[in-house]
């Protein structure tokens, strides 16, 4: 059986991960919003050369987008940087609920 001292300092610890994994989601949001405005803004700019150029508007989403394709490659990591913590976070306060269970039920015994 675990102990209450053993399941009180699991909880304190996730309670600290789960305090740094918050910070961390921040973060990465943050990353994540300005990534997306890079790539929109120098989307829309190259959008507006291949037009001032005369490029057929048939080929100028694709050229832009192909101009611009390391800046949502950054932009897609940072969405899915952004996921990644967030499932973190969630497995985190999952544990933190089970342990919370195990200690009522020790507390009951």
């Amino acid at each position: 059986m675990i102990e209450l001292q053993d399941i009180v300092q699991e909880m304190h610890s996730a309670s600290k991960r789960l305090e740094k994994a918050s910070k961390n989601l921040y973060q990465l949001a943050k990353e994540k919003a300005e990534t997306e405005r890079v790539y929109r803004v120098e989307l829309a700019k190259e959008i507006a050369i291949l037009r001032s150029e005369g490029t057929p508007a048939t080929l100028i989403s694709d050229l832009a987008r192909g101009k611009v394709a390391e800046l949502k490659f950054k932009r897609d990591l940072a969405h899915d940087m952004y996921r990644s913590a967030l499932s973190s976070l969630e497995a985190i306060q999952t544990q933190v609920s089970v342990l919370q269970t195990i200690s009522k039920y020790q507390d009951s015994i």
